[in-house]
């Protein structure tokens, strides 16, 4: 599989929090910093940067890969076989990693907070003059693959009452937490773990029932970044690399996406991009809507293998938007 890197750049993560350090502009943000560099782990390892161009969607679907729905949230655990390359979805801006040092701890926020030398990485490419972005200028996605990046922390964010925190940490509720409970709640990783991370950004708010242009672009965004990093993967592991994709309800917090939608079409872009798909639906709730929305891209494929008319018949189910979650 071949794919078209805009940008390929390699950085020493060293040097990246050296000369480059994260920029946290919030209280809670600094003492989760704090901690992650507190284990006495050196950073370390190269980070690849690349940044691809759309890819068009093949005409059919030609293969059926692997598409598991779990409860929970990323555990980042590494696969069990070493020819499998792991890759976490960052539900992106447009503008990549823009948020990283501010009060913010939605899904994006909470990868860089766990993975700090996101931050550097985007302040170097910032001071290097290259726009980090996951949308180019005419609206046409760009998916950005970051590969070798140190995850030094975990935040538990979930709901706990017993530690005090009723409402968990995720969203809007991190920023007002007080210390005590940003301290008990993160946890430095010594060793680190190594993730990598592939940053795409979704259709934001839109409203009433989705198009078929807009399920036609939100699939080869998906398809595009799947396959980049299925390309990252080959050149990490060899031709025979199997590369899985770690997902869940990308584009449906803050930018009020489908669930429904967003699994249908993740699951049309793992088959078409050859790539296998652990899908993360958070609670009993989101594995009900994830599994219905595998079974309907199920049903349509085993009806028909033209890629077009899967979008039409997605599109005739209309579909609508839902609303920002404020997160």
């Amino acid at each position: 599989m071949t794919s078209e890197a805009i940008n390929h750049f390699q950085f020493d993560a060293g040097g990246l929090i050296r000369d480059y350090p994260p920029k946290w502009r919030d209280h809670n943000k600094k003492i989760v910093f704090e901690i992650a560099c507190g284990s006495g782990a050196p950073f370390e390892g190269e980070i690849v940067y690349a940044r691809w161009a759309e890819r068009q969607l093949p005409e059919a679907v030609t293969e059926r890969w692997r598409f598991e729905v779990r409860p929970g949230v990323f555990d980042y655990a590494a696969p069990p076989d070493p020819a499998t390359i792991a890759w976490h979805v960052n539900f992106a801006d447009p503008e990549m990693l823009v948020a990283y040092g501010s009060s913010l701890l939605a899904q994006d926020e909470l990868q860089c907070a766990e993975h700090p030398v996101l931050g550097s990485l985007r302040q170097a490419l910032m001071a290097s003059g290259v726009r980090a972005r996951t949308i180019d200028g005419e609206g046409r996605p760009t998916p950005v693959t970051i590969s070798g990046v140190q995850r030094r922390c975990m935040i538990d964010t979930l709901p706990n009452l017993s530690a005090g925190r009723p409402g968990g940490l995720y969203g809007n509720r991190f920023a007002s937490a007080p210390e005590e409970q940003i301290r008990a709640a993160t946890t430095a990783l010594c060793p680190p773990t190594i993730s990598n991370i592939l940053a795409m950004a979704a259709p934001s708010y839109g409203s009433g029932a989705y198009s078929r242009e807009e399920i036609a672009a939100i699939a080869r965004t998906a398809f595009t970044g799947f396959s980049a990093a299925r390309c990252e993967s080959e050149r990490m592991g060899g031709p025979h690399a199997t590369t899985v994709i770690h997902t869940g309800f990308w584009g449906c917090g803050a930018f009020g996406g489908n669930r429904t939608l967003m699994t249908i079409l993740q699951a049309l872009a793992a088959d078409l991009a050859g790539v296998d798909v652990v899908f993360w639906a958070f609670n009993e709730a989101g594995l009900k809507v994830a599994q219905e929305g595998r079974s309907v891209y199920e049903q349509e494929r085993d009806s028909t293998s033209a890629v077009s008319v899967l979008l039409d018949r997605i599109a005739e189910r209309k579909l609508k938007w839902g609303l920002s979650d404020g997160n």
